[in-house]
């Protein structure tokens, strides 16, 4: 029998990311992120899950909204889409995303596969709450939710394998998200909003981002310690998002960002919030020096790369290289994340394969464990 697939892509998704934005929600913001050269990146991540359902094409009805909103993604990857609906190409809004939610529920779908971040996940749960199976394509600057692929592929993969019925069983996946304007501000204020039903996959949905993290203070400074110890002179330190960077920061006496990218030479602030274009720069203008990335892994989600840190992008990644990457974290933290395996989605699936393997992760002063990227 076939099966009807709803795919609705949120084609401003993640726009804001690897510029500094910290998300891509309202007009204004993504017209800020287009000037500072922000590239649309949903309709790409589209076509990576697109691909894994290659296979089942000739199975599935694909029904979607015109253009840029599944239309495109969808005859470029070699499906036939049924097209509903109408939008105002170059300027759609939730509504629409909705619309397409609403229209998809009442055709009767047997899953609705979305491309976006949190905010796209919220817009659709208004809609269909646990009514119709769910998806998510991880392409927004923040995925808090446990509605999200691991990576693109993974989203298509397991959506490939719900409608070929390998599996059926569903379940409630939290959806959570952060009030931008704040997030913009450096506060995080999360919030669950409600639940979506999704496939029950195992290991192919990420966790949701618990919103409560416990002090450990003491272990954080013990951390702060040993990296501020080794730290090299005439070395770029680009320095990641999250409250375990931000300690690192205040050890340094330095302004930061806890939710941007800052960098760091000799010790004194080199740059503060900075997007992919101005860490690129700013290498170039120090083209002598060492380079090196300190990032913390997202509690129990495990993500290095890929999310809320998109301004270190596969571009940055490559030009410092795997081996001058530092990772930081307590020991609370990895042990949070399933397996001790922490996770990569930069967006290229070469760099993600590349960047897997074990490193030494800073658990404490002079305190080490070895963990995997998988």
């Amino acid at each position: 029998m076939v099966k009807k697939l709803g795919l609705i892509i949120n084609p401003i998704a993640g726009v804001g990311g690897k510029v500094g934005l910290k998300g891509s929600d309202g007009s204004v913001t993504v017209e800020d992120a287009l000037k500072k050269g922000g590239v649309f990146e949903s309709n790409f991540r589209t076509l990576q899950a697109l691909n894994e359902l290659k296979s089942i094409k000739n199975d599935i009805e694909l029904i979607t909204f015109p253009s840029e909103m599944g239309q495109d993604a969808a005859e470029k990857s070699g499906f036939n889409p049924k097209v509903i609906g109408e939008i105002i190409s170059g300027r759609t809004t939730k509504k629409n995303t909705q619309e397409a939610a609403e229209i998809m529920t009442q055709m009767e779908v047997d899953l609705i596969l979305f491309s976006g971040g949190d905010g796209t996940a919220r817009d659709i749960q208004d809609i269909v709450g646990e009514t119709c199976t769910v998806v998510g394509i991880p392409s927004g600057v923040k995925m808090h939710s446990s509605v999200f692929g691991l990576n693109p592929r993974l989203s298509g993969y397991l959506t490939s394998l719900f409608l070929s019925e390998k599996f059926q069983n569903v379940k409630s996946a939290e959806v959570i998200d952060l009030d931008e304007e704040e997030f913009r501000s450096d506060i995080i204020s999360t919030k669950l909003y409600g639940y979506l039903q999704v496939p029950d996959s195992g290991n192919y949905i990420q966790s949701s981002k618990s919103p409560n993290l416990i002090s450990e203070s003491d272990d954080l400074n013990s951390i702060s310690t040993d990296v501020i110890e080794k730290m090299e002179d005439n070395c770029i330190y680009i320095v990641g998002s999250g409250s375990t960077l931000r300690n690192l920061m205040e050890n340094l006496k330095l302004n930061s960002t806890l939710l941007g990218v800052d960098l760091v030479l000799n010790k004194k602030l080199l740059a503060l919030d900075v997007s992919e274009v101005e860490i690129i720069e700013h290498i170039k203008k120090y083209e002598n020096y060492k380079i090196k990335i300190l990032v913390s892994p997202i509690a129990e989600q495990g993500y290095i790369f890929g999310r809320g840190n998109q301004q270190i992008s596969p571009k940055v990644i490559q030009i410092v290289g795997k081996k001058n990457i530092i990772i930081l974290s307590t020991k609370t933290k990895v042990m949070s994340v399933l397996n001790n395996c922490f996770l990569v989605d930069t967006g290229e699936e070469k760099l993600d394969q590349d960047l897997r393997g074990y490193y030494r992760v800073t658990v404490g002063y002079r305190e080490y464990l070895m963990c995997k990227i998988g």
